[in-house]
């Protein structure tokens, strides 16, 4: 019965998008530098990819850097893109190897060039890859999408190209830094917070969401497992209602 239920929500949450909170945190507790507890995140990143896959996730989504992440101190902003940088140095190989596609959402301009490059790189490199789609938030916010997006639509329309009662919101999905993604089934955040800080609003209108306590450097594949068995359970109507 176990084994029915648990392979019943691996099929349901195909698409998990993840606000992995918590490292700062994680850090501080024990007396160390919230660089510290990042690396450590970057880790369990990796552990989480690895898995993915064999517990049925085919679209990984993860929260590492918003718009409003550029308010934080100098020190750690340079820490992360950092992290970011080397993570996509060193794991190349191993993702490609691993059949992930990756890409990235968020707004790039205001991102070191040679971040940029490598996320151009690895994004070309694995295109063709299918085995997980991992997409990773970088400058990015919900808001700012949006409103790019609404920019965009409204110079199509003064321009001619576009008749404004032909936006329908297929036609704004498909001008989203998410084109071509399908929605999120589920969203987790760790370390506690209950709030959704901006990530994918408009893609996870109809998301299942989890709040766990568990800090992002201690989330491990075993806790996902859990969350995809207990949103095997849950009921999704879409807005509408189950007949008795």
């Amino acid at each position: 019965m176990g084994d029915k239920s648990d392979k019943k929500a691996r099929r349901e949450a195909s698409h998990v998008a993840i606000i992995m909170d918590g490292n700062g945190r994680w850090a501080s507790n024990r007396g160390w530098p919230r660089l510290v507890g990042h690396r450590k995140g970057a880790e369990r990143v990796k552990q989480i990819v690895r898995a993915a896959p064999d517990i049925g996730i085919q679209w990984l989504t993860i929260y590492a850097f918003s718009t409003e992440n550029w308010k934080r101190s100098t020190e750690e902003v340079l820490g992360l893109m950092t992290i970011f940088t080397r993570y996509i140095e060193r794991e190349a190989d191993r993702i490609a190897a691993d059949g992930v596609r990756m890409r990235f959402i968020g707004d790039r301009s205001k991102l070191d060039p040679k971040l940029q490059r490598l996320m151009a790189g690895i994004e070309a490199r694995t295109a063709n890859l299918t085995r997980l789609n991992l997409t990773v938030a970088i400058n990015y916010g919900g808001r700012d999408e949006i409103a790019r997006t609404i920019r965009h639509l409204a110079a199509e329309v003064a321009a001619g190209r576009l008749d404004p009662q032909a936006i329908t919101d297929q036609v704004v999905s498909n001008c989203l830094d998410t084109a071509g993604l399908p929605d999120p089934d589920l969203v987790i955040r760790t370390s506690g917070e209950t709030r959704t800080s901006n990530f994918l609003p408009w893609q996870a209108a109809y998301a299942e969401y989890e709040f766990t306590e568990t800090l992002w450097p201690d989330f491990t594949a075993d806790e996902l497992v859990a969350i995809l068995a207990r949103f095997g359970n849950r009921d999704r109507r879409f807005g509408g209602v189950v007949s008795a």
